[in-house]
């Protein structure tokens, strides 16, 4: 009895021990998609102008609040928009939200700048856990292995990773498109109507109705193409489901984004999305931005997006041909394959307007992956594709890493102001003045990174008071792309750089720093390029730079024959001090 007893805890020890293991991996993967996208976040803080519109309105209604009495002059006299309305009004239901939600954790970050890394944050974590209940919908269509599959797939994927904490209209979209996407996933893949899925298909309905009328125009593409769907495959009902799901939808959307947009433009009424929609679209000025063939969403954007080679070429054609694989997949792609070709009329062509279907894609490569995984140890092929997928993988996250790097490197207006509040240029209470320049604000610059409270800060556009001599001796500081044009007498105290490109067998001219002087070991300085970093020195980030610098150096003279990978950098950003008049005096 007493083996028998012993043998039983022994079991039920082993057991205990294998679900734990199981339990640990599971969270670790769950944990992976936060984790890469707040790291993301961190290494490259600064926002670009395609984003500045929902960032300085965020920071607006944290710094000022939503003004309910005197609105008009309040909003008139402090917001962003007012002075720099952009072409085409935007929703600002978007930043309401984020700040609303930033605002019980402000308290708690000590700087405008650090407020800024937590509404990030927040979009950033929401896009997360959009993505972390997709995993769920594609264990439930295709297995426990796909799902991890997804979330390897997922993470190692540079645009949807780096971008799901930019405040850009598309990425608030996105989360509600993802949940929708992963609701209709779980109803294909159930053979019978219940009233649960019925459920599932009117929230979808939902979230893509307020998603295409609050955010973005073309999710209505992509819910005409969805429902159109459903309705062909008979799965859904018009009068009991997509009729009232979409009434309701469009109610909230409306009551939602015309109530708060009039009041914040003091335009009423004002449905944002649609004056967007009938301004690019119908009127045809998306088109001054640029145009593309039709062929661009699938053949340059969306491999792009998905990055690894092996989705396209090996996982996708595989989960159409399985016999087991190809009813659901197929349920999954057919809606989002008619929406990127029918967007694909539009000249205008941008890979984040297609975004929302790189989780459809992403969930049904994994589910080949999940197939290879499964049979690796029944046959040679499988045992190669499941190596294959393994190694691919791993190359698009180191791939992923090296973009993240790059990018961080475009953003040389931020890292420019903040190198000028660096500088001890001032006392405590002392006013400065600086203006920057178009390219700052552009590559940068926001209001959360107007850290100085005695501090003025400019950034006029006007051509007219740019050539005006008189202007600019008010500013102490101007960060300018082009020193050539600002009025008087300045003194460079510093550049900043930005990505030039990547060069394989540099010259002296775009040698690792720049120069010949740094062709032997001992001229290795702390302002070395060959690991361009993003923020000032660093003891432990200059170290790994130089023992790298080192090993390269030694690599190219001795061994590569003057071949090496280096980062180019060229100047951006030119931050100028005025110079003070010297004064004579008389003996």
């Amino acid at each position: 009895m007493a083996d028998n007893d012993s043998s039983e805890y022994v079991a039920e020890l082993a057991l205990s021990l294998k679900m734990q293991v199981k339990f640990e991996s599971y969270t670790a993967l769950n944990l992976l998609l936060p984790t890469v996208i707040l790291t993301h976040l961190f290494c490259s803080p600064y926002t670009k102008v395609e984003e500045s519109f929902n960032i300085q309105a965020a920071h607006d209604i944290l710094r000022y609040g939503v003004p309910l009495s005197n609105s008009s002059s309040i909003i008139a006299d402090k917001y962003d928009h007012v002075d720099f309305p952009g072409s085409v009004p935007r929703t600002f239901v978007g930043a309401v939200l984020l700040a609303g939600t930033s605002m019980p954790f402000s308290s708690f970050f000590g700087s405008p700048d650090q407020l800024q890394l937590l509404v990030r944050g927040i979009l950033g974590l929401t896009n997360a856990a959009a993505l972390w209940h997709m995993r769920h919908a594609v264990e439930t269509a295709y297995g426990r292995a796909a799902g991890r599959w997804y979330i390897l797939l997922q993470v190692s994927q540079f645009h949807v990773m780096y971008y799901a904490s930019r405040t850009l209209p598309n990425m608030f979209a996105f989360a509600l498109t993802t949940i929708a996407q992963r609701n209709l996933i779980m109803v294909k893949s159930m053979a019978s109507r219940t009233a649960r899925g019925a459920k599932r298909r009117r929230l979808a309905l939902y979230l893509l109705t307020i998603a295409g009328i609050i955010f973005r125009s073309e999710v209505a593409i992509l819910l005409a193409a969805e429902t159109g769907y459903l309705l062909l495959q008979h799965r859904v009902s018009l009068r009991n489901e997509v009729i009232p799901a979409g009434l309701t939808g469009a109610a909230i959307g409306l009551l939602a984004t015309v109530s708060i947009d009039s009041f914040f433009w003091q335009r009423f009424p004002l449905w944002p999305e649609f004056v967007g929609f009938y301004y690019n679209t119908i009127l045809g000025k998306s088109s001054d931005w640029g145009t593309s063939p039709f062929h661009y969403y699938f053949t340059n954007a969306l491999p792009r997006l998905l990055l690894n080679p092996m989705i396209l070429l090996v996982c996708i054609p595989t989960a159409l041909q399985s016999k087991a694989l190809q009813k659901t997949t197929k349920d999954i792609l057919l809606p989002h394959a008619l929406f990127i070709a029918i967007y694909s009329l539009l000249p205008h062509k941008e890979w984040r307007f297609i975004i929302y279907s790189v989780p459809a894609f992403t969930a049904v490569a994994s589910s080949s992956a999940g197939w290879f995984w499964h049979r690796r140890s029944k046959s040679l092929f499988y045992k190669s594709m499941n190596t294959l997928m393994v190694v691919s993988t791993l190359g698009s996250f180191a791939t992923s890493l090296g973009l993240l790097y790059i990018s961080s490197l475009n953003y040389p207006g931020g890292e420019a102001l903040n190198r000028l509040h660096q500088r001890k240029i001032a006392e405590k209470n002392e006013t400065v003045r600086v203006y920057m320049g178009n390219l700052a604000c552009q590559t940068g610059v926001t209001r959360f990174q107007q850290i100085r409270p005695n501090w003025v800060y400019d950034k006029t556009e006007n051509e007219t008071m740019l050539l005006e001599p008189m202007f600019w001796q008010q500013f102490d500081y101007v960060l300018a792309e082009e020193p050539q044009r600002v009025i008087g007498n300045w003194q460079p105290i510093d550049i900043v750089g930005g990505f030039a490109g990547i060069s394989l067998k540099p010259g002296d001219e775009d040698d690792f720093a720049g120069g010949a002087e740094y062709q032997n070991w001992q001229a290795l300085r702390e302002d070395s390029y060959f690991l361009p970093l993003r923020h000032g020195p660093r003891t432990y980030l200059q170290y790994l730079r130089q023992s790298y610098a080192m090993i390269a150096l030694f690599m190219r003279s001795r061994v590569t024959r003057g071949y090496w990978p280096v980062i180019k950098m060229e100047p951006k950003i030119y931050v100028l001090q005025r110079e003070r008049p010297t004064l004579i005096t008389l003996s």
